[in-house]
């Protein structure tokens, strides 16, 4: 007796489902990083307003990511059995709601706790989204769609702090973090509803205490330990730039006034552009050449930034910038595909890991690199990050001993 294979079941290119599911993964990316990054821009008005200090302060955007970090793993584990569409919406709704609720906090602590309850709300939903687009998508297809989340993701993390910062410098924080929680809610609305139905099926249930033997089963696979070390890689670098670039601008020679530093994060719409990009161009050219390159124009960005000449310096961000979400989109897309093809492999772990090193890469990568800075200035910042991106390169390479899918 012959056995037929099914062929793979999957959204292409150009159908209405594609279409959908694509602007349906946007605005879950929008919604998600709108929440996560829209208290930056205020840190400064809520240690005024509450009257700590400027570290103690910064817990409001801590408390966020820290939480979605710890939760990432064993959430996403569980949460993609009890349906992913569901679990995605209600994770967006319940952050939207605590959204909501936070301007009326009457002290800090209380901000602090409703923003580590977004995070721990939060945290399913990068996976999930990712895990999503892996199952629902045909293959061939994968790295652009991809990238049109994390395009979603980029628009989000810029609106949120656009959002916040210009409100509040007319009706206060309260209003700039309401205005977050509105524009949270409608990209909530929108993603129910442009959502298209589930052709992937849903992944089979997993037990907490089976997670351990899930996390080393993705853990062994080398390609996968790769792509984890890129993502810590990536984001420390990323991160470090973006975190003292404002204080080289607002120091001389540049000198520059803080509204007008500011307007820096406006060069993350570059990266919506490239994500998309190297996702279509992996696509059609194989991931290892777009995510070597990709790599290779962030290292080169980095340098670019060292004279104290500012168009250079704007140049070297944009390129960074422009690196590094190409590289991400191409990694990320990787990971799904890679741990589908692992006996027993689920899309959404493997997601998870690859996220809680992007998100441990923001925590700690950064961290080390405001030592580098201070220590040194930022050539010793741009050392620092060239040597983050020297390991992705290294590791990157090292990803041609393993099939591409």
């Amino acid at each position: 007796m012959t056995t037929t294979l099914a062929a793979p079941v999957g959204h292409e290119r150009g159908t209405p489902g594609y279409r959908r599911l694509g602007a349906a993964l946007w605005c879950g990316g929008l919604a998600t990083f709108v929440l996560v990054y829209s208290v930056q821009g205020l840190l400064p008005t809520l240690a005024a307003e509450f009257g700590v200090s400027s570290s103690t302060s910064s817990l409001a955007l801590s408390a966020t990511t820290g939480t979605l970090a710890l939760a990432i793993v064993p959430l996403a584990a569980v949460a993609e059995s009890w349906g992913r569409a569901r679990v995605m919406t209600w994770a967006l709704a319940a952050s939207a709601v605590l959204a909501l609720l936070a301007p009326l906090s009457p002290t800090f602590a209380v901000l602090v706790g409703i923003r580590a309850l977004q995070g721990v709300a939060l945290a399913a939903l990068p996976a999930l989204l990712m895990a999503h687009v892996t199952r629902e998508v045909a293959p061939r297809w994968l790295g652009g769609a991809v990238g049109l989340l994390i395009a979603g993701n980029t628009v989000g993390g810029l609106s949120g702090r656009l959002i916040a910062g210009t409100v509040a410098e007319f009706g206060g924080w309260r209003a700039g973090l309401a205005a977050v929680g509105v524009v949270s809610l409608a990209c909530t609305v929108a993603f129910r509803l442009l959502l298209p139905p589930t052709v992937g099926g849903r992944a089979p249930r997993i037990r907490l205490r089976d997670l351990g033997g899930s996390v080393r089963l993705h853990l062994r696979d080398p390609g996968l330990r790769c792509l984890f070390g890129i993502a810590f890689a990536l984001m420390g670098t990323f991160v470090t730039v973006y975190n003292f670039l404002s204080f080289r601008l607002l120091d001389a020679p540049f000198a520059l006034p803080g509204a007008l530093v500011g307007l820096v994060f406006l060069g993350y719409l570059v990266g919506t552009g490239a994500s998309t990009t190297a996702g279509r161009l992996g696509d059609r050219f194989g991931r290892r050449k777009v995510l070597w390159g990709t790599v290779l124009i962030a290292l080169l960005g980095a340098w670019v930034t060292v004279p104290d000449v500012l168009p250079l310096v704007l140049a070297g961000v944009l390129l960074l910038t422009v690196g590094f979400f190409g590289a991400h989109s191409v990694a990320s897309s990787w990971v799904g595909r890679r741990s589908v093809l692992l006996p027993g492999g689920d899309p959404s772990q493997a997601s998870s890991l690859y996220l809680f090193a992007y998100y441990a890469g923001s925590s700690v990568g950064g961290l080390l690199g405001g030592v580098a800075f201070d220590l040194a200035g930022w050539p010793g910042l741009v050392g620092y990050v060239s040597a983050l991106l020297g390991a992705a390169l290294v590791l990157a390479v090292h990803l041609r001993h393993v099939p591409a899918p």
